[in-house]
């Protein structure tokens, strides 16, 4: 298999490489932090200038008709700058649910202004008692005319709060934890009955906690197909599980090399401690978890795109055993990190301490390693 980025790809990966290098700074990052959003609407409107937001889109709506392969060269580069805009809960949860429904006329509405920058989305589909589950749902959606009335609650919200529109899954058939009976409707923010709590989660990002209270949503407004949601929901979840691991590759390649490079400047006794061959070993380990994690994500996307030569199972496996690696890895690189700077590698004005919490973020996101390990298993017992 080759690995190697078409020209595009480089030109793309360039293009994200030198907007971190030459505008997104670590202490750039840090006062956007402080916005009230957030997040920069200047750094969004770049990205959607540069065409980094139409990357996954089709070309009928103005998009690029890009690959996961061109959001992973993404996402890796916006892993090294630890980007806190939106970019996985506007263009990759929200835009793919989107892109993969039957429902034209939202499509032709929305995906433009996704493309153009005039639109930020979220995906509520985490439930306080959930855990990983994605159809573990108490949220209700009870068909009355042409509406849906919503009732429930939604947690951890990511972009929730700064979103326009919010695709949420309810429950409008079957018992609490049933596959079957899942819809995936869409929703204006400012509809009436919707109260939502923002806050910033510990790496930067914006998430909320959403309460929906009799909240009318159209039934022209459903996703997919009704009751049949989590098969949409279960295509949408590969894509950000391979864009947020390459977004965990790019921040542990940074966090190896800002180790690597501390160690040859740090002394003790006289001496470089990069020369302490204890610490040289932990560094190799480091090196090898990045490059480890660096095969399973290409393994993952090699798998997902050849549908002829895997079968569903093999993908899936691959997805989980990807995740698993690359968790364990961040935990590795992370915290080995954080002890070679000493204590001042939890210091918030030291970029080693954020870098590490967006690792234990990603980690977490639709299911840390001892639930796809899980997973993993109880599909190797199938086969």
């Amino acid at each position: 298999m080759n690995f190697k980025l078409s020209e595009e790809q480089s030109m793309l990966k360039e293009s994200v490489s030198r907007f971190i290098r030459e505008r997104y700074d670590f202490d750039m990052r840090k006062e956007v932090m402080k916005l009230s959003e957030g997040y920069s609407r200047d750094c969004w409107a770049t990205f959607a200038e540069l065409g980094w937001l139409s990357i996954p889109f089709a070309d009928e709506y103005g998009g690029l008709d890009g690959t996961i392969e061109d959001v992973a060269v993404v996402m890796e580069e916006m892993g090294r700058g630890i980007i806190v805009e939106p970019y996985i809960p506007t263009v990759v949860m929200f835009g793919q649910l989107l892109s993969l429904s039957r429902n034209e006329l939202l499509k032709s509405e929305y995906i433009p202004k996704i493309i153009d920058g005039s639109c930020l989305g979220a995906f509520a589909f985490l439930e306080r008692q959930a855990r990983y589950e994605v159809t573990d749902i108490k949220t209700t959606g009870t068909l009355q005319g042409d509406h849906y009335r919503v009732n429930g609650e939604k947690a951890v919200v990511f972009n929730g709060g700064n979103a326009d529109v919010i695709a949420i899954t309810v429950r409008t058939g079957g018992q609490q934890c049933d596959r079957h009976g899942v819809t995936v409707l869409l929703v204006q923010s400012d509809t009436p009955g919707i109260e939502t709590t923002s806050y910033q989660m510990m790496d930067g990002q914006m998430a909320a906690n959403m309460v929906f209270k009799d909240v009318l949503i159209p039934h022209s407004n459903v996703l997919g197909t009704v009751d049949a949601g989590t098969e949409l929901v279960e295509a949408v979840i590969p894509l950000v599980i391979l864009a947020s691991s390459a977004e965990a590759l790019g921040v542990m390649t940074v966090l190896n090399e800002l180790t690597v490079n501390y160690a040859k400047t740090r002394s003790q006794f006289g001496t470089p401690i990069s020369s302490f061959q204890v610490l040289q070993h932990r560094m190799v380990d480091n090196f090898m978890a990045v490059e480890q994690s660096r095969s399973m994500l290409y393994r993952g996307l090699c798998t997902y795109a050849d549908e002829e030569a895997y079968d569903q199972n093999e993908r899936l496996r691959s997805l989980h055993a990807m995740k698993v690696v690359i968790a364990k890895s961040a935990k590795t690189v992370g915290e080995e990190a954080v002890q070679i700077h000493g204590g001042m590698g939890m210091t918030d004005d030291l970029n080693i301490g954020h870098y590490l919490k967006r690792l234990i973020s990603i980690t977490t996101l639709f299911g840390d390693a001892d639930f796809h390990q899980k997973r993993f298993n109880e599909l190797s017992y199938k086969t």
